[in-house]
């Protein structure tokens, strides 16, 4: 069975085509500027040969409908014919309480995601314009929504809940979702299989830790916490984003800026985190080499990022009542052997003891990086988002459900 995986953001769309029956990635793409000037898409083959399409591309529509002209393309093309696509997996942000699983998308399915456009108003609209497209375009073949807040619905509804008046969650649905649930379900799991250990008896905590980054405290095979909150905002300190911030700050930088709610917002999303702090750049590489050369700030930025994850295993750790596994995982997670050190290599009151020599170096491979007598194993496990959008799309076409 081939599957078409669509991650559809605002003015992009990237995608994999995968043949599930090898479980390989047989063409992916990403379709960029979609609506302005210098639209283009990237296409990488089966044989890994890079294609570069330059032209106009007014719609998310016409993006899809040129990815699928090159996908049975006979020069770049991987198939003969659009009816060789069986299904359709897409990437959605936000399922609010209404999704704790992936679904077959139904016109019910559409009518409820268009109710969290609230909660996600600059991701669930792409999202849906790429299910859209589809259906236009490919009217016959079944799509999976696979919402990146649903693996967090089984939190408990103390650790979801905010500790403001209770009719904002009546009537707004105002509580913690959490996001990159795809990636921390798959790293968990995966980790287990590494390990040769049974995923419904472990205590995790998932390190997601990329240009966004998010903990979760994964009890029995279960989301019971995670950093991230209503929106992406909240917890880690970020690329870009603030993480955790005293609302007071907020009001009081409103006050003496003199700017308005939008701006910012703006501020604690696109200009704070690791940037805000270094004022050199958000990429985890370049505040490394910087800091190498003696950029205090640069230094300062690492400290308080490796701090803020410390702060949040320990407290996971006291939630769960002990961990089993400390994963890493994304492009930080996944490269960065530093960041790995300056985190796993002061938890020595959990009885995590770091191999140094098998960290350092390390970049995007799996590997457990804790030594043989390590109380908690820790492992870094490259995170495969598209891969679980392709299982999941698999599974609900096949079986009506997805297999655990």
């Amino acid at each position: 069975m081939k599957i078409l995986v669509i991650n559809s953001g605002s003015s992009s769309i990237k995608y994999q085509f995968f043949d599930m029956t090898s479980n390989q990635v047989i063409a992916k793409g990403l379709v960029d500027k979609i609506g302005l000037k210098g639209s283009q898409i990237k296409h990488t083959r089966q044989d890994n040969q890079v294609v570069i399409f330059k032209g106009d591309i007014l719609d998310h529509q016409s993006g899809i409908e040129f990815v699928l002209g090159i996908l049975k393309s006979q020069k770049h093309g991987c198939i003969k014919d659009l009816h060789e696509i069986d299904a359709v997996g897409h990437r959605v942000v936000h399922g609010a309480e209404h999704f704790n699983s992936s679904v077959l998308i139904t016109e019910d399915v559409i009518e409820a995601m268009k109710q969290c456009i609230d909660l996600a108003p600059l991701h669930n609209p792409p999202n849906l314009k790429g299910i859209y497209a589809m259906q236009a375009l490919l009217p016959e073949v079944k799509q999976v929504g696979v919402f990146d807040t649903a693996f967090h619905q089984s939190m408990p509804d103390y650790a979801y809940m905010y500790a403001i008046p209770y009719t904002f969650y009546k009537n707004f649905g105002v509580r913690r979702y959490g996001f990159h649930g795809t990636s921390h379900r798959y790293v968990s799991k995966r980790a287990c299989e590494i390990l040769g250990v049974d995923y419904k008896t472990q205590k995790i905590i998932s390190c997601h830790l990329g240009n966004g980054a998010s903990i979760a405290a994964i009890q029995n095979g279960k989301s019971i916490d995670t950093s991230m909150g209503m929106t992406p905002v909240e917890g880690l300190i970020m690329g870009t984003r603030s993480g955790d911030l005293d609302i007071g700050v907020y009001n009081f930088i409103m006050d003496k800026e003199e700017i308005n709610r939008n701006t910012a917002y703006t501020l604690v999303n696109k200009h704070s985190g690791m940037l805000g702090i270094t004022g050199i750049s958000s990429d985890m590489r370049e505040l490394e080499l910087a800091a190498e050369k003696g950029q205090n700030n640069a230094q300062l930025a690492l400290n308080m990022y490796d701090y803020r994850i410390k702060k949040y295993i320990g407290s996971y750790t006291a939630a769960m009542n002990g961990i089993d596994i400390l994963v890493f995982t994304g492009g930080v997670g996944e490269n960065a052997d530093l960041t790995r050190r300056g985190v796993a290599g002061n938890l020595s009151y959990l009885g995590i003891e770091l191999d140094n020599n098998i960290n350092t170096g390390l970049r995007g491979k799996e590997m457990v990086i804790s030594t043989k007598n390590s109380k908690v194993k820790v492992i870094v496990v490259p995170t495969d988002e598209e891969y679980v959008i392709a299982k999941d799309t698999l599974d609900i076409i096949t079986k009506g459900k997805i297999e655990e």
